[in-house]
């Protein structure tokens, strides 16, 4: 064949091949066999929140992570940030997405344990998870499939989205040296935490963040917890109360969700779910680093400039605060069977994980700042 004979012959095949290749492509077409296309479909979601608006750590961690989802997608799914009281109050979030008025909220899961004390876990429990801990149970050990289990039971679908570290035991007004010391207080306290302290004969009471300060100046309470030196400065607890109490026993590693409608959730994409639970563990991550960042300049402002009496809770307090817990985690067991294979699994996760942590992480660093001096 010749050079030109073979370059005509080419030239037709793969004419031939294109105009084959349209002529089935029309046909999947009239078919219903279209070839897949992307979908561009604009999402308006709504996203309440327990929080204040532009409250340090919590309310910006979840309003960066709004604004990650938009960003994320170039506004295809268009996330609409409501805080604490601009659309409901910060305790009606749950029933907002669960009826499906909303998509989707940040909050702190123990704010729904009289729903079902599962919840406690996810956020936190007295003498529970640290950061290292629940994040290692969540996506490693189960944690997350209870939180599937439970949260599916009330229609929702949860993800972790930040966490606040060990939180500090609060705000008081007088010195706390005994068990004694606690009863008969009014004290800010959400969660199995505040059950804890009513077995010490104080009265717990649930307030959204928004509404501390002003029941602590009015006396409405009479002590309070919140977070940690980074917010507490903030929110300006030192005006109203003299001693800030160290290490706290109700949250030592406090997990915050997004929690999303079953059906809003089901209805999305596979790549729009992995997106979602990307941006989540990322804000996980990001809200853990700057309180670690931001809390130890922080404590020291509150003692230098405002002469808050920082104190720690001794062995005698303690002790008493592990007494209330073990009666608290009975009660809870005795629940139902999910609550009890949510306590189980935490008790594993708990062992496994902090023991390992002790050997490892906590001894270095002992040794490393008895080198150091420290």
């Amino acid at each position: 064949m010749k050079r030109r004979d073979l370059i005509i012959g080419s030239a037709i095949g793969v004419a031939a091949g294109v105009v084959g290749t349209t002529l089935v492509n029309r046909n999947k077409q009239d078919q219903g066999l279209a070839a897949p296309s992307v979908n561009k479909e604009r999402i308006e979601v709504a996203m309440v929140s327990t929080w204040p608006r532009d409250f340090p750590g919590l309310g910006t961690g979840a309003q960066r992570f709004a604004q990650s989802v938009t960003d994320a997608t170039d506004g295809r799914i268009q996330v609409t940030y409501y805080a604490a009281g601009e659309r409901v109050g910060a305790f009606d979030s749950f029933d907002e997405v669960a009826s499906g008025n909303a998509q989707m909220y940040h909050g702190a899961d123990y704010y729904w344990k009289g729903k079902h004390p599962g919840w406690a876990y996810f956020t936190a429990v007295p003498f529970g998870l640290t950061y290292t801990e629940i994040d290692a149970w969540m996506k490693f050990m189960g944690g997350q499939e209870l939180h599937d289990e439970l949260a599916g039971s009330f229609g929702l679908k949860c993800i972790p989205c930040g966490n606040t570290g060990v939180q500090w035991g609060g705000w008081f007004n007088k010195e706390i040296n005994s068990a004694d010391d606690i009863k008969g207080l009014k004290m800010r306290i959400p969660g199995l935490g505040g059950d804890v302290m009513a077995k010490l004969g104080a009265s717990p009471v649930s307030l959204p963040g928004g509404q501390i300060y002003e029941n602590l100046v009015s006396g409405a309470i009479d002590a309070t917890e919140w977070v940690g030196p980074w917010n507490d400065e903030a929110m300006k607890f030192y005006e109203a109360a003299r001693y800030y109490y160290y290490p706290g026993m109700h949250e030592p590693g406090s997990q915050l969700s997004i929690g999303m409608n079953a059906d809003f959730w089901s209805n999305l994409s596979e790549a729009d779910k992995l997106l979602m639970k990307h941006l989540a563990y990322s804000e996980n991550a990001n809200m853990m680093a700057e309180y670690n960042a931001k809390n130890g300049a922080a404590l020291i402002r509150l003692q230098k400039e405002q002469g808050v009496e920082v104190k720690a809770f001794n062995d005698e307090v303690y002790a008493a605060f592990g007494r209330g817990a073990s009666e608290v985690f009975a009660e809870v067991v005795e629940h139902s069977d999910l609550a009890r294979r949510i306590h189980e699994s935490f008790l594993n996760a708990r062992t496994t994980v902090g023991d390992y942590l002790m050997l490892n992480d906590v001894d270095y660093i002992n040794k490393r700042n008895k080198v150091l001096g420290v």
